[in-house]
Order: structure tokens, then C-alpha cells, then sequence
């Protein structure tokens, strides 16, 4: 551990902040804090409002909104803020603890606060501002110690009768966030309680220690909140983000578990793997606070480590996401007792052990930022400046991006960039850049110079070199690429002649749509990325819907309109008065523009009763979900069907897949997953779906087991290839993990090449696509015409790590493969086309899969 300051022991010693107890045998009854610590009788202990002490059972999430109004009725100190709700409808509360009179001048305090962040020259930062303190608990739901202290450091600091506490609070606005994720944190604290005994079970294998899938880690969708903070596909993000934004803490605090066999983790991490863009004193603030909590930790006699294992490298970690706009952003892992009372190597692991520590670093955090307030101070005051000095330095001044044809995609992809508090300008006329037009009204420029600079950076990084190519996520997260977006870095002083208006705000799409019952039909393009929505919502009103695989011009009451392959014609039979009013109400719900065509005969390409338009029926789709698959895939899948296209998916368990009646299913949907245990005659009932006119779809490792069964005409690149690709001749044994790092795509964009004429491109514009890759999943190259409508291009990588051997061997790769098998279909692709709900520019693809699959008729 780095030295620690003189100042720290006296604080320590003097200082009541910090003193939680052990729990070496397992008793829930026992006092967290210091004994010789008062406590106000007027306000309610956790024990009052729950009835049992903190530990004895795990707590709900509404046990824990319960104790927090409870405490802001009795103590002028607390305040309960609802900012969001979760998917399943549980209130997301902040709870504010500070003076009264902090309370009293809230938001002047908050508006002053915002000022400070952007302090220069004469705007000084004043020397009795309060610091503001963000701490987040239990982000993972299974890693439920945090929410569980979060009830006991709300109640030290309305209850405590202590000059220190009462200084602090003088001193700070603390912000609690008791659950960041309530609805992971309700199933886990469901099946903690439900397999409890009166005689607890120390033993790892019990059921209580081993929760089934999917796991109570992720939100009710099955993602990773923890990796949301920068990419807000859910509620629960971009309500927290949101107030992130309106407060901009100085310190934030992100409160997790790890494997039960482990002891305490703090930051800092792995130096070697900070963003490159995270500022060098935030770092060094964030080692000072460690000395902190290493002081009380050791006044415990509890073993900690730092400085390995975790990184701060991806922006959209709770702890990382600060760090890329001047906030201390500080993680904490607990060794979790997974139930209430476990065996571990190092001993028994209790429930209010694991608490108790959570508690100890909640008050080191506190007694941190008063003793280094000063420091924080005036890092808020040089933060923009130096921030500034560093975007006024870079070679790259901006980034212009253009919309194409799917102007939907390009807002939310805006939409975006703006909760994020970035700047973005339209430009106001048409302008060249490299030979590649961005017109007026259809481009933005994205400036580096403004105080996101760092999350600007991050977002647009083309960066393939890293000083450690060892990740604990992933190595790159362009927003472009993710969004299949054009754009443009630009360099140097040519930004000075972009025409781009500053005061001009970016204009929300929408759409004017109107129907002509007397029309011959009406018409949509399948371009838009909520084209599918509105086919889904037509199909679901039993209407009569067809789909044209060849493109065509058609006479419309407003002038000739191309459509391309995929457009979607509504025959007249449909339009009827009492069906036009929810047909446009539901295009306008997913901004699509309607065409009433005047006449079936065309001006150019196919007439509309060509056999090539032919009629689409309504989908049933069995998603594959239960042990051995991904969670996380199978839930991106399952959120993108259901939030974004409203298909109602039969979720079966793989287990079940073998008693299920698979005939009244249209599409059976493979995530990436194990599938060695699928027992053979659960192969024999899918053969004979599949060939009786099934369509199958698979990610990912599902490909290998497609092929092991026949269904899917492809061969996979095995382990043995990866690893004879690498010299090891001179290899030592300490150079086995970067080994392993180099075996390994951790998460990084690829440039593939696609066939637009093909039906799984419908709706796409350009000749190539990024795709995001994070696993060693490598189709070899199909010498048989039409089988592999998308594959890598020689030079792949685009952004983020692959060693060079990896890249080789990813290099003229197939991606997607898609053929007939009997009178079914079979169609595949080898990486995550909805990764964490982010890559937008990819997800469409298993849309296209789904509604488009009767147009592909290639022989296996």
C-alpha cells in the first residue's frame, strides 16, 4: 500500500467514522458501529422498520424505500427522491443526507456546484463548498452486502450524535443510492431467503449458495447494469445518468461483491489498464483515498488488496464512467457469502461480515473526502482548464457524422451522445470532407474541444495499441461503428471552415403520414431501424401484409418513390376506415413514412402482384433460454424482440426443449451457449422441425453445434488452430497470462463485406458493416456461391485489440451463413448482433432473419 499520510492515523483514531465490527461467527444482532458512538432515539434503526437487524435475512427493495421515507420522516437531515423507475415498475430513489440548512438551500447549492465544474479565471471555486458524494450500492444483484449497508450508513449519519458527523454533513451533500438495481436485488434476496434455515448451511454446494439462471446479477432483461452507464439501453441507467449529469459529483462510489474465496478489493486498479484519457490527478486522488480505507481496514484486521485484477479501461463501469468526466469513481469487491453463512477458504464467511466491511469503507470514504476536501476542491477548480489545454493539444479536433436513409438510428444514436451532456452541432450547409458529402440538415459535427472531451475521445477511438492488452472488458466501444454511421475524424484547424451552428438545436425526427382508402395500397421502405416495429404492429392487427424482395418505382399521389428490396405493401382489401386510424397510429409510433400508391402498375421494376411480393405471415418465436446459455445474450435477444419490435416470445428452457410442441412455432432462436449436454433425442424432434419448414437461428457457439448435427453447411476454426497460430518457442512461465490475452478476443470491431441483394441485407445501405466480436467464434471461408452473404474483409480490425495472429486468422472469415434444410431454414451468424442492446447497426440482422427468412432459397 502507498504511504500513508501523517494526517490518517489521527484522523482514524479521533474520527468515529469508519468503526464497523466484525462478524467472525454468524450473528445478525450485533452492533456495526463503534460502541462508544451515541445515537439519536428519535430516529428509527433498520431494526425498527424491518423487524430484525440488518443481516439476518436479506432485504427487499421495497424494505429498503420502506426504512429510507421512515428516516426522511423522522430526521430533517434526509430526503427521498423517486428519479426513475425500474422495468418491473420498482421506484429508483436517491437519498439525500446533509445539514438542514444544506437541505433548506438545495439548489443553489446544486446550480453552484455546476458553475464550479466549469471554473476559470475569476469563477474560483469556494473553499466552503460542499462536496458532493455519490455512493451506489449493489449495481449486481447477487451482490446484495452493499444494499444491506446502505441502510446502516443512512441511519449512522441521520442518527449519529457526533461533531464529526455533524461536520461532514455541514460539509457534504451525500446522495445514497441504496439498490441500483431493485429488480436483480429483489429475485436474489428471494432465493437467499427462501433457501435460509432456522440451522444455517455453511455448505458451498447448498442450494442457497448456488442461484439458478438466470442469475439475480442482471436487471429483469438479463444485462449487466454495470456496463450501462455510457450505452443506457434501460431505465435504470439513463434515470441515474440523467442525475449524474444534474450533479456531477466530486466522488462516486460503486459498492460490489466478488468470489467468495477472495477478501476485499479497493481502487486503484491495474495502472497499466486506466483509459489512456482519464485524467493523472484523479488517479492520484483516487490513490490518496485508498490510504483511507486500508487505515480502517486494518484497524478491522481485515485482508484487502489493490492495484490488480480490476481495471478502469471501459467508460460504462460505475466506477469508470466518473473517471472520464473529473469525478473520483472508486470500486469496492467484497468476497460475498453468496447466503448467509458460508465456508471459504479462509474461513466462515457471514452475511453481516460482508456488511460490516461494506459499512467500514462507506464511513473511510466519508472520513477521505474530509480530510482531503481541499484537494478535491481544487481539482474541480483546474478540471476544465486542464481538460481544455488537453483538447486544444490533440491532432483531432472533431468528428462529422452523417445520417443515411435511417434517420431513426441516427437520433437515437444523438439521443445518446446528449444525455451524456456532449455538444453537437448541425450543420447549417452542405460540406465535402475527404471526398464524402455531408449535407445540410442530414450531419453533425461532434467538436473534441468542449468539456466531454475525454468521453468524446473514448466514444470515437479508433485505437488498436495498448500499453496493456490485457482487458477486463472490452477494448473499444465506438458509438459510429455501433451504430453503423458514417462519419469522418477531423484533424488539425480544418474544423474552422465546417458551416455548423452553435445556437442551432438538432431537431427531433417525425413524421406526417395520411391514408388514401382509395389508394391501390400503401407502401413503406424496410430502411428505417423501426420498419420491423410497424410490420409487427400491422401483423399483430391481422392485416394483410406483403413484402417485396425486388426493388421497384411507384406512382404515388405525392410523385414516383424508389422502394427497395424489403419495402412493405399494405394492399387496399386492408385499408378499411375502421383499420387507417391504428395503421397510423402505429407508423407514426415508429416514425415511418406511408406511401399511397396509385397504381399496381409501375414505371420501373417489378408491378405489385409479382410473385416477388409475397404475403408475410405472423411469426411464433421460441427463444432458447435456461442453463448452459449466456444469459446476456439470450437477454439482448429477448429485450430487442420485446421492447423494441413487441413480439410476444415463448421463453423454453433448453431442458424442455424435448417435451415442448415445437410445431407451433414459426422460428427457434439459439443464443450463444453449451449445447454438448442436448440429449439426442431432443436433436431428432429439432431435425425434424427444421425439415418440415422450421427456420433456425443461431449465434455464436450454437454455429459449431448446428454443424455437428448437420443442419448448418459451415466448418469453425477449433482451439488447436488458435494456439498453433502463436510461436511459444521462447515463452517463460510468468508470460502465460499475456498469452492467454493474446488468444483471446476480449471485445473489439471488425469490418466485414456484405451482399446488399441478399434478404438478411434488406434495409441495410452500405457495402460494409461493423461487427462487434468478443469471442474466439472463426466460420472458415465458403467456396459455394451464396452461402455466406456476410464475411470479414481481409484487414478486419477496425477499433480495440486483436493480436496479430487472431486477426489472420478472423481475416476473409465467414460471418453469416444462411441456406435451405429440407423445407426449412437454417441461418447463422457467428458473433452477438444486439451486443448489450448497443450495437444497433447489427441487431436488425436477426429482424431481417426473422420476417425475411421465407426469401432465402440456397441449396445446403
Amino acid at each position: 500500500m502507498k504511504t500513508i499520510f501523517p494526517v490518517l492515523l489521527l484522523i482514524i483514531a479521533l474520527s468515529q467514522l469508519g468503526q464497523a465490527v466484525h462478524a467472525k461467527q454468524y450473528n445478525a444482532d450485533i452492533d456495526y458501529f463503534a460502541n462508544t458512538i451515541e445515537f439519536d432515539s428519535a430516529i428509527p434503526t433498520p431494526e425498527d422498520v424491518l423487524g430484525n437487524p440488518v443481516g439476518t435475512w436479506h432485504v427487499r427493495p421495497d424494505q429498503i424505500v420502506n426504512y429510507m421515507q421512515a428516516l426522511a420522516k423522522a430526521s430533517d437531515k434526509v430526503n427521498v427522491v423517486e428519479i426513475g423507475r425500474s422495468h418491473e415498475n420498482r421506484p429508483l430513489i436517491h437519498v439525500f443526507i446533509t445539514s438542514a440548512k444544506n437541505h433548506a438551500n438545495l439548489e443553489s447549492i446544486q446550480a453552484q456546484h455546476l458553475k464550479n465544474w466549469n471554473a476559470s479565471g475569476d469563477n474560483t471555486v469556494a473553499q466552503d463548498a460542499p462536496v458532493i458524494v455519490n455512493m451506489g450500492y449493489s449495481i449486481h444483484g447477487n451482490e446484495s452486502s452493499g444494499s444491506n449497508a446502505a441502510l446502516l450508513v443512512a441511519y449512522y449519519l441521520a442518527a449519529a450524535k457526533s461533531e464529526d458527523v455533524t461536520e461532514l454533513l455541514k460539509n457534504t451533500v451525500i446522495i445514497i443510492d441504496p439498490s441500483l438495481n431493485p429488480d436483480g436485488l429483489s429475485r436474489f434476496a428471494h432465493w437467499a431467503n427462501s433457501h435460509r434455515g432456522k440451522t444455517l448451511v455453511t455448505d458451498p454446494a447448498n442450494r442457497e449458495h448456488n442461484q439458478h439462471w438466470p442469475s439475480a446479477r442482471t436487471n429483469h432483461y438479463w444485462f449487466d447494469l454495470n456496463r450501462d452507464w455510457l450505452l443506457l439501453t434501460h431505465p435504470e441507467s439513463r434515470a441515474r445518468v440523467e442525475q449524474f449529469q444534474k450533479w456531477r459529483p466530486h466522488v462516486l462510489t460503486d459498492f460490489h461483491e466478488m468470489g467468495s474465496h477472495s477478501t476485499y478489493f479497493f481502487q486503484p486498479g491495474v495502472a497499466t489498464r486506466n483509459n489512456p484519457n482519464t485524467d493523472a490527478e484523479l488517479v492520484e486522488l483516487t490513490t490518496k483515498i485508498a490510504d483511507f480505507h486500508a487505515a480502517a481496514l486494518d484497524d478491522q484486521g481485515e485482508l484487502y488488496f489493490t492495484g490488480e485484477a480490476f481495471d478502469d479501461f471501459y467508460y460504462g463501469k460505475g466506477s469508470s464512467y466518473p473517471d472520464a468526466q473529473g469525478t473520483v469513481g472508486i470500486l469496492f469487491e467484497q468476497a460475498s457469502s453468496r447466503g448467509h453463512l458460508r465456508e471459504t477458504r479462509n474461513g466462515l464467511l457471514s452475511f453481516p461480515e460482508t456488511i460490516a466491511n461494506q459499512v467500514t469503507t462507506s464511513l473511510s470514504t466519508f472520513a477521505a473526502v474530509n480530510a482531503l476536501r481541499k484537494n478535491i476542491l481544487e481539482h474541480q477548480q483546474n478540471y476544465l482548464s486542464v481538460t481544455m489545454e488537453k483538447a486544444k493539444k490533440d491532432k483531432i479536433s472533431g468528428f462529422l457524422v452523417k445520417a443515411g436513409k435511417d434517420k431513426v438510428r441516427m437520433q437515437e444514436m444523438l439521443d445518446i451522445l446528449q444525455s451524456h451532456q456532449i455538444k453537437i452541432f448541425p450543420l447549417v450547409k452542405d460540406y465535402e470532407f475527404n471526398d464524402v458529402l455531408f449535407s445540410a440538415g442530414n450531419a453533425y459535427f461532434v467538436p473534441l474541444q468542449q468539456p466531454q472531451y475525454r468521453l468524446v475521445k473514448s466514444l470515437f477511438s479508433n485505437r488498436k495499441s495498448f500499453q496493456d492488452n490485457t482487458f477486463y472488458d472490452v477494448s473499444n466501444w465506438n458509438i459510429a461503428h455501433a451504430f453503423n454511421v458514417e462519419y469522418s475524424t477531423v484533424s488539425g484547424s480544418r474544423w474552422n471552415k465546417i458551416p455548423y451552428n452553435k445556437d442551432r438545436a438538432i431537431p427531433n425526427m417525425g413524421v406526417e403520414n395520411s391514408i388514401d382508402t382509395s389508394a391501390v395500397a400503401v407502401a413503406f421502405n424496410w430502411y428505417q431501424s423501426t420498419a420491423p416495429k410497424l410490420l409487427q404492429s400491422l401483423l399483430s392487427m391481422d392485416i394483410d401484409v406483403r413484402v417485396s424482395a425486388k426493388a421497384f418505382t411507384a406512382k404515388t399521389n405525392q410523385g414516383e418513390v424508389d422502394f427497395l428490396s424489403g419495402a412493405v405493401v399494405i394492399p387496399r382489401d386492408s385499408l378499411s376506415k375502421s383499420m387507417v386510424p391504428k395503421i397510423l397510429a402505429a407508423a407514426d409510433s415508429a416514425k415511418v413514412k406511408l406511401w399511397n400508391i396509385t397504381s399496381g402498375l409501375t414505371p420501373r421494376g417489378i408491378d405489385l402482384g409479382s410473385r416477388n411480393v409475397q404475403p408475410l405471415e405472423t411469426p411464433d418465436i421460441l427463444l432458447v433460454v435456461g442453463r448452459g446459455m449466456s444469459q446476456y445474450e439470450v437477454g439482448e435477444i429477448w429485450h430487442y424482440l420485446d421492447t423494441y419490435l413487441s413480439i410476444p416470445v415463448s421463453l423454453i428452457d433448453r431442458e424442455r426443449l424435448g417435451s415442448a410442441d415445437l410445431s407451433r412455432y414459426s422460428h427457434m432462436i439459439f443464443a450463444d451457449g453449451n449445447y454438448k449436454s442436448v440429449n439426442e433425442s431432443t436433436v431428432k424432434k429439432i431435425d425434424r422441425w427444421l425439415k418440415t419448414g422450421g427456420v433456425l437461428i443461431g449465434q455464436k457457439r450454437a454455429g459449431a453445434w448446428f454443424a455437428d448435427n448437420s443442419w448448418l453447411n459451415a466448418d469453425f476454426i477449433d482451439q488447436e488452430d488458435i494456439e498453433g497460430a502463436f510461436d511459444t518457442s521462447s515463452l517463460r512461465y510468468d508470460d502465460m497470462d499475456a498469452l492467454s490475452a493474446k488468444q483471446r478476443i476480449a471485445g473489439a470491431v471488425f469490418e466485414t463485406k456484405v451482399d446488399l441483394s441478399h434478404p438478411l441485407l434488406f434495409g441495410f445501405e452500405r457495402k460494409t458493416l461493423p461487427v462487434f466480436k468478443n469471442r474466439n467464434v472463426i466460420m472458415r471461408n465458403q467456396t459455394k456461391p451464396f452461402l455466406m452473404p456476410i464475411q470479414f474483409t481481409t484487414n478486419p480490425l477496425k477499433a480495440g485489440y486483436t493480436a496479430d495472429e487472431m486477426q489472420k486468422l478472423v481475416a476473409n472469415s465467414g460471418m453469416a451463413v444462411a441456406h435451405n434444410k429440407g423445407k426449412g431454414k437454417v441461418i447463422y451468424f457467428s458473433d452477438n448482433l444486439n451486443f448489450r442492446g448497443y450495437w444497433r447497426g447489427t441487431r436488425r440482422l436477426m429482424s431481417n432473419a426473422i420476417y425475411f427468412s421465407q426469401f432465402i432459397d440456397v441449396a445446403d
